[in-house]
């Protein structure tokens, strides 16, 4: 039998199993991530997480990452916080400022230090595409939200109903006008000016927080204008300040990460 060792993190309760993959190697990502997520059987968590070195010099490292049914994500911001924690403090560098190679590009994670350790990271998740003239099918368009990539698919939908997620968000993920699935947000503003965000998450459900969902969410607002270009993004598992910067038209994150437990399983 292979034992491996692995860390549960979460990031406002956006939790992942985290891989070392320079010390475990890990075969069958799909299946495992699968295996692993079961909250009743496995491990429990929305996905699998792989720390990999670098393959090219303009990154200090790599992530892939796995939803809980096996499908390949394009990235995903809290998984991405919970990495630059992970690395600083288990000494695998020790950079402040961290160059991570993801399916979406390089993101960079700059670390916020207190009492030598990483108490919030922002990312740099770069600029936001508003349309997405490969696959998204105006004609087959729902017609009630808008659509923002963040380097993976997201549809922000603006209601006093945000429950509606559990009803409608599977139907809107499966929706003909998004061929290659999407990450749903239901988004209701409140008295204060955050955005209260529920998100059903492509392949994974309904989740406590969507680190590039909470980006959508504050693009979709400040274009509809229900909000200035800097907002909170509160979700079930916590708060992410966001801010869409006008100086370079990139998105920039700032929440937690936090360690959940250290285990070992066998194959």
């Amino acid at each position: 039998m292979t034992k491996i060792q692995f860390t549960k993190m979460h990031g406002c309760g956006n939790d992942y199993i985290y891989v070392d993959t320079s010390r475990f190697p890990i075969a069958e990502p799909e299946r495992l991530s699968m295996l692993w997520s079961d909250r009743h059987k496995g491990i429990g968590s929305d996905g699998l997480v792989l720390i990999e070195h670098s393959p090219v010099p303009e990154a200090d490292f790599a992530m892939r990452i796995f939803n809980a049914d096996g499908s390949e994500a394009m990235m995903c911001g809290n998984a991405s916080r919970c990495i630059g924690k992970y690395l600083y403090e288990r000494g695998l560098t020790d950079k402040t400022t961290i160059r991570l190679l993801t399916l979406s590009g390089i993101k960079v994670l700059r670390l916020h230090l207190h009492g030598g350790k990483v108490a919030t990271v922002t990312v740099d998740m770069l600029e936001p595409v508003l349309d997405n003239p490969r696959q998204f099918d105006k004609a087959a368009d729902p017609g009630i939200g808008t659509f923002v990539s963040m380097g993976n698919p997201h549809y922000v939908v603006f209601t006093d109903d945000i429950g509606k997620v559990a009803t409608e968000g599977p139907l809107l993920e499966y929706h003909a006008a998004f061929p290659e699935r999407c990450n749903i947000e239901f988004v209701q503003v409140a008295r204060d000016g955050s955005l209260r965000t529920r998100v059903w998450e492509r392949g994974s459900g309904i989740t406590q927080a969507c680190g590039t969902g909470a980006c959508a969410t504050a693009v979709a607002a400040a274009l509809t204008g229900r909000s200035p270009r800097r907002a909170e993004v509160v979700m079930d598992g916590g708060r992410l300040s966001i801010e869409w910067s006008q100086a370079d038209n990139h998105v920039y994150m700032t929440g937690p990460a936090e360690f959940v437990f250290d285990g070992e399983i066998e194959l």
